[in-house]
């Protein structure tokens, strides 16, 4: 999946004898102190479960993480432009075909919107299909004097409040691999099945409100497009390659027994390449550069991604690259910063000023979320929509400034008409919130405000272009 008929995806892999020194350093993660792990209390049923996890048939093959590879770097050379979203947490029971659906709905939407604007290629990602473990600032949580351990997403415990459900259970990782399975062969069919055609691109809003001016807004764009196909159809052209869309799954490579346990060696070249996914990231809680995470993902050949935060110094990112790409590959790292409304216009700038130019192979992406998460007067996790806004301005305008490239953006979002996000043109308020606040974890854009977010986005593409 990045889905298309290129043979190359369908590869075979683990016919080729990985040398023991491959192997011994898949492993060496585990004399780390690995942080943000489960903590199971059996290990031979944890055992159990690992063996079968390693037996089972990839999720993704090497050919399609090369390809993202390669499409990760036309965008670090501003010949495209990175689109991935999806929410924070899955959840086992949201994988529904038509949550599933609206997901998709919503990224391609947001995907056409901003081809037309900035008149590049969008590599589209979905946090799906494995986005189930999130870190935690505490290992446990307590309720009107009952202490149990922190919900760490499906794959680790469920989100109800007892101790059975809390407790970390090695059969989840099972599980999170089952629906992963699922959501891919869905995604697959929504990708390559005709839905995601070009020419369908005013279907893409059935379904959703029609009085919210965004809606109107896209309408027109998709009047447009239609337009523009219709002169090419005038004009001969064949639209076969317009009947499917590659579409890449992405996830916080956060469980290292569920990563290496879904590690295989390539059948071509024979290197390892995790196939839980097609990118993988490491997050500001886990990038230590002598840590667990980063000496295991620095071994696998996928493209990755780190998240920077307001902290990271000119000395960490250099060292990040010696690990992470010591070949300085296009494509191979992504960057992706999550700085907060407040602070990126002040240390995004020097920061590039430092190391943009000395590291033209990376990719730079835009996390607009996790710097902005605030609490509400009534207590709701939330964001504000116009800080989320304005992180994404002063990413684009650090990289004027820098004179580099903005290559993506990283966003929490769902299909669904939650109210977890403060303002936007829907004017979600805090007593709002009330209305449907779903998320488990952190609070998502709904499709209104991505659709909204895209078109904010669109303008600064436009302008970067005419830079």
């Amino acid at each position: 999946m990045g889905f298309n008929a290129d043979p190359r995806f369908f590869e075979a892999m683990g016919s080729v004898q990985a040398t023991p020194e491959t192997l011994e350093g898949l492993e060496n993660w585990r004399d780390l102190a690995p942080l943000q792990q489960p903590t199971y209390t059996d290990p031979a049923e944890l055992e159990t479960v690992l063996e079968e996890l390693s037996s089972v048939p990839p999720l993704i093959f090497a050919g399609a993480a090369d390809l993202l590879t390669s499409r990760i770097a036309e965008a670090a050379a501003g010949r495209a432009f990175i689109l991935a979203g999806g929410d924070c947490a899955e959840t086992f029971a949201d994988a529904q075909a038509d949550k599933i659906r609206r997901r998709i709905q919503t990224v391609l939407q947001m995907a056409a919107v901003l081809t037309y604007a900035g008149s590049v290629p969008v590599v589209k990602m979905g946090r799906m299909a494995g986005q189930f473990a999130k870190p935690r600032s505490s290992d446990v949580e307590t309720r009107d004097g009952v202490t149990l351990p922190s919900y760490r997403g499906d794959i680790v415990n469920g989100h109800e409040f007892t101790p059975e459900a809390r407790r970390h259970d090695p059969h989840r990782l099972l599980q999170a691999y089952h629906v992963s399975s699922s959501t891919l062969n869905l995604i697959r069919a929504f990708t390559q099945g005709g839905f995601a055609d070009l020419r369908r691109v005013h279907d893409w809003n059935t379904g959703f409100l029609g009085s919210n001016p965004n809606y109107h807004r896209y309408e027109q764009i998709a009047r447009e497009i239609d337009r523009a196909l219709k002169f090419m159809a005038a004009c001969g052209a064949d639209f076969d390659a317009l009947n499917s869309v590659e579409f890449f799954a992405a996830h916080e490579a956060l469980l290292l027994e569920y990563e290496r346990a879904l590690t295989r060696i390539d059948s071509r070249t024979g290197n390892p390449y995790a196939v839980s996914g097609h990118f993988l990231w490491i997050g500001e809680r886990t990038r230590d550069l002598d840590g667990a995470h980063v000496d295991f993902l620095s071994r696998v050949h996928n493209p990755i991604g780190v998240k920077l935060g307001p902290t990271i110094t000119k000395d960490e990112v250099l060292r990040l690259v010696d690990r992470l790409d010591p070949d300085r590959t296009p494509g191979r790292l992504s960057f992706i910063t999550r700085m907060g409304a407040g602070k990126i216009r002040e240390k995004l700038p020097a920061l590039l000023a430092e190391v943009g130019h000395e590291l033209p192979q990376v990719t730079w992406v835009c996390d607009p979320m996790h710097g902005n998460t605030i609490t509400a007067g009534n207590g709701f996790k939330t964001r504000r929509f116009e800080d989320v806004v304005e992180e994404v301005a002063g990413f684009f305008d650090a990289h004027a400034e820098a004179g580099t490239v903005p290559g993506g953006l990283h966003i929490e979002l769902t299909g669904d008409d939650v109210t977890e996000v403060l303002g936007g043109g829907a004017e979600i308020d805090e007593e709002g919130l009330r209305r449907r606040y779903e998320t488990l974890v952190d609070p998502r854009l709904n499709h209104d405000q991505s659709l909204e977010m895209a078109f904010q986005v669109a303008e600064l593409l436009t302008k970067a272009s005419r830079a």
